[in-house]
């Protein structure tokens, strides 16, 4: 059987014989459930890429947070050896506003959705919880989650992280200034997709916004007419997409693998 895989110009064979992977994702939905204990023992961990349908300017589509999220965490299971469950595909977006065609959840849905997730894992002998997120508005929720199960299983380890965490801000080439999490259908975004899908990519309609500095969080119809925040994104392209891509698997991959073996701390007086 041939098993689909994001493009990548990683060697991932190579990489997963380093950091313990078999150089095929590990997708949890695929195991039959024998194999379910035999897989959990390996690593005692699990990821749980979490995304969202939103608005993204008028040249790319809705689904670009789950898509990148969903094709870093495949090449991250490929190269780690941890299995990789299927993606919460809808996170929260009411913060796009005006903007037809966005999905949301509330926060408050989105932390239930993940209580009976991780609930659900635990049950098969899943210790050690990493939420991958594509869209940085999901945080507070995720946030939450995270501090719910450490406190509801004394053995659990657990960190929510996004795809970009592992490597310096200033190392991701958006070309955004300002905004915080307002970055959105940018240069980056838009060059990561013409790398992953680029049938899904129309450059014919793309528009920039220039951001500006602000101490307050807005909605994005409150800032933008466009759905875009970000300067030069006709300038997007798909070897940089690649580049960036490719710097996200490797920076997770190798974050991860060293986590799930961290020893436990020490206890001290």
């Amino acid at each position: 059987m041939t098993v689909s895989f994001p493009p990548t110009g990683l060697d991932i064979r190579s990489l997963a014989a380093e950091l313990g992977g078999t150089g095929v994702p590990l997708r949890w939905e695929e195991l039959d459930w024998p194999s379910v204990p035999s897989v959990v023992e390996h690593t005692r961990a699990a990821i749980i890429p979490i995304g969202a349908v939103e608005q993204h300017g008028p040249h790319l589509p809705m689904n670009v947070d789950t898509e990148i999220d969903t094709a870093v965490t495949d090449c991250v299971s490929a190269v780690t050896g941890i299995p990789v469950i299927p993606p919460v595909s809808i996170g929260v977006s009411a913060s796009h506003g005006d903007f037809p065609g966005t999905l949301t959840l509330s926060p408050e849905t989105l932390i239930a959705v993940m209580q009976d997730l991780t609930d659900s894992l635990y049950r098969s002998g899943v210790r050690q919880f990493i939420f991958i997120s594509g869209h940085i508005w999901n945080n507070g929720a995720l946030d939450v989650s995270i501090e719910k199960l450490r406190t509801r299983y004394p053995d659990v380890r657990a960190r929510s992280i996004g795809y970009v965490t592992m490597y310096p801000g200033p190392e991701v080439n958006g070309r955004v200034n300002y905004g915080r999490g307002l970055m959105h259908a940018n240069f980056f975004e838009t060059s990561v997709m013409l790398h992953l899908r680029p049938d899904l990519v129309r450059m014919d309609r793309v528009v920039s916004h220039s951001d500006r500095d602000s101490f307050w969080d807005y909605r994005m119809d409150q800032v933008s007419d466009s759905g875009v925040w970000g300067n030069e994104v006709g300038q997007a392209n798909a070897e940089h997409g690649r580049a960036e891509f490719d710097r996200c698997v490797e920076r997770t991959a190798r974050a991860l693998a060293a986590a799930i073996r961290e020893p436990e701390p020490e206890r001290t007086r």
